[in-house]
């Protein structure tokens, strides 16, 4: 848990379909260099001279290494520069035989795939090997952001790794290993690995119940099970209804299997989430829209039932096909809801993302910057903090990156022209879905039983 994973403009809504119909990658075989000749038994084709030591030197770096930099043809038509990730041999023979796991340094991770032979261009090798393939385990030498990637990991998954340990694990999941999943009326393309169990190895799409989220490998298996299921929303109390939204929060403790499910389909959307068994700690909170056939699930975000840090957020997240609508802010809005609730200042999981919190940032302008707007005389840091169950520090942290706040004669005091506010609520962007906290019925956890 813990990790704050806000979508890039870069990548698609995750919610194209697959090349197929059953999830699997169609295998064309196209070789660049053993094509097959058309030429009547017996007779050589002439070629150029001048092409003879091109074909030697494709040949002689064939297959490709890991590490390998290239261009590859991508989706739009166009090529992009990758690196190999990781390479895997085919059944057929000749140099067509591997294809390549790669990663498209121009974009997020989430965009990594396999690729044929022909979609790379091999006049554009690089034949640079990445320190980390040649030296897996001793091999610490890292760069800023793999330090700060390992931070976060350090953080994110509550446990003390060494940094061998750490770089074991992201190998381990270098690669994605569900291409798609079907999730209600939704084949959604996945973005990351996840740590199914290891029946699953050798599934590249997965078929889920949209209600129970029990997953499975063929459609047939997963129309029996919907004529058995009984659940038409997710396991847990309804606490909020407002339309066609519905929010449920679900208790780990109490619904152990759907957590578990849960954090399997949601890791693999996010990438920096520690996948966690015991789900017992934690309290889900499932965003839905409701129609006449059931509850269908949009987003959630996860919490601590007790956290010493005013942690009121652990993990968000939107399901593809229900991005840039507005649900992630009122996951976030939702959260601080329910500090009110409680009584309590509240703060998301740290460490943030650079995405997370630009995304964060942008909320608590908006909420700070519309309280300062309708205000009429002086406000403390303490008095916004109270009347939105914003953590301090994190009021300052805006206000100070807006230079909306000066320290004089001992004291931080806020600047608050209304040109100036009015700019950065502009900037800010627009708020998602509001929340009517009339429609919201809820207990805190500490007073429940």
């Amino acid at each position: 848990m813990g990790s704050i994973d806000v979508q890039s403009d870069n990548a698609e809504d995750g919610s194209a379909a697959a090349a197929s119909a059953d999830g699997h990658q169609k295998k064309v075989s196209a070789d660049p260099i053993n094509q097959t000749s058309n030429e009547p038994d017996g007779a050589t084709p002439e070629k150029p001279k001048e092409l003879e030591p091109t074909k030697k030197r494709m040949s002689s770096m064939l297959p490709l290494e890991v590490g390998t930099r290239v261009m590859c043809r991508w989706r739009d038509g166009k090529y992009h520069p990758v690196k190999v990730i990781e390479r895997r041999k085919l059944q057929a023979t000749g140099f067509s035989d591997y294809e390549y796991y790669v990663h498209y340094t121009e974009f997020n991770r989430r965009l990594d795939e396999w690729v044929k032979l022909d979609q790379l261009d091999l006049e554009s090798v690089e034949t640079v090997v990445d320190e980390k393939v040649e030296d897996k385990v001793t091999g610490l030498k890292m760069t800023r952001h793999q330090k700060r990637k390992i931070d976060e990991t350090h953080v994110e998954g509550h446990e003390e790794l060494d940094a061998a340990s750490l770089r074991e694990h992201e190998e381990f999941t270098k690669v994605k290993n569900i291409a798609t999943i079907e999730l209600g009326r939704y084949e959604i393309e996945t973005w990351y690995f996840s740590p199914f169990p290891p029946e699953y190895n050798d599934t590249t799409k997965l078929y889920f119940c949209e209600f129970c989220l029990n997953f499975m490998k063929r459609k047939e298996q997963l129309q029996r099970h919907m004529r058995k299921c009984d659940l038409k929303h997710p396991p847990g109390d309804e606490i909020y209804r407002s339309g066609t939204l519905s929010m449920f929060e679900v208790d780990g403790k109490k619904n152990k299997v759907y957590g578990q499910n849960l954090c399997y389909l949601a890791k693999l959307f996010l990438d920096h989430k520690t996948l966690y068994y015991d789900v017992d700690l934690f309290l889900f909170y499932i965003l839905c829209e409701c129609d006449d056939r059931g509850c269908h699930m949009v987003g959630y975000f996860s919490k601590e039932k007790h956290s010493e840090e005013s942690y009121n957020l652990a993990c968000i997240l939107t399901l593809p096909p229900y991005q840039r609508k507005g649900y992630g802010k009122f996951l976030m809005a939702f959260s601080y809801e329910l500090s009110k609730k409680e009584g309590k200042v509240g703060t998301p999981e740290r460490p943030l993302s650079d995405l997370g919190l630009v995304s964060y940032r942008g909320y608590w302008t908006r909420v700070l910057l519309d309280i300062l707007k309708k205000h009429k005389g002086n406000i403390s840091i303490k008095e916004l903090s109270d009347m939105t169950a914003i953590k301090a520090e994190d009021i300052l942290n805006t206000l100070q990156s807006l230079e909306l706040i000066q320290y004089r004669k001992g004291q931080h005091v806020i600047c608050a022209d209304p040109k100036v506010l009015d700019r950065h609520l502009k900037a800010a962007g627009r708020g998602g879905l509001e929340v009517d906290v009339s429609k919201l019925i809820w207990t805190p956890y500490r007073e429940q039983g």
